[in-house]
């Protein structure tokens, strides 16, 4: 994955109803760890990171890459959006558009703040690369996230056989996401 190409990062905090996205920082590293070594975050990522692993390896402040959003609630790191250029995805759908990736702590689920934050992330990305299309990949094993792609306007581009389970590519256009 490369960052977005984008001239000038990182943008203004974006502001929704309830969150804003931002830089990660100092304050978001314990949440950050607890995050990656979360068994119910990365049921369908592969498995948790150790936590004692990334106590040692993650820096004082997470790194900060064009792209990477903090998704705060009320001051506190809930989650985390991503935007990445695809460089190296195995689908040739997929290859060389951005990538919208999204973790979010158990705490905070089911109350709609990855609708409203990946839909925060969506606008902002148009706003810099306007109708640019945008993928997203989740294992068809994972309900929630497929409702979110739908909810937020993600097409089925294709099914594939992927790390032992079937996964789902999705495309989002400002095009089609708006009619």
């Amino acid at each position: 994955m490369e960052d977005l190409g984008l001239a000038a990062w990182p943008p203004e905090p974006i502001r929704t109803e309830r969150l804003v996205l931002r830089e990660p920082e100092a304050r978001d590293r314990a949440a950050f760890i607890e995050l990656l070594a979360s068994p119910e975050v990365n049921t369908y990522l592969g498995g948790p990171r150790p936590r004692d692993e990334l106590e040692r390896e993650m820096p004082e402040v997470p790194e900060r890459w064009p792209g990477s959003f903090v998704v705060d609630l009320d001051g506190v790191m809930i989650g985390q959006i991503l935007l990445r250029r695809a460089t190296g995805h195995r689908r040739p759908a997929a290859v060389g558009k951005a990538d919208l990736g999204y973790l979010f702590l158990p705490r905070a689920w089911g109350f709609g703040y990855a609708a409203e934050a990946c839909a925060a992330a969506l606008g902002w990305f148009d706003g810099v690369l306007p109708g640019e299309p945008v993928v997203l990949t989740t294992q068809t094993a994972n309900v929630g996230s497929m409702r979110l792609a739908v909810k937020l306007g993600f097409t089925e581009v294709e099914r594939f056989e992927a790390w032992g389970a079937e996964q789902w590519l999705g495309m989002w256009s400002p095009v089609t996401a708006s009619s």
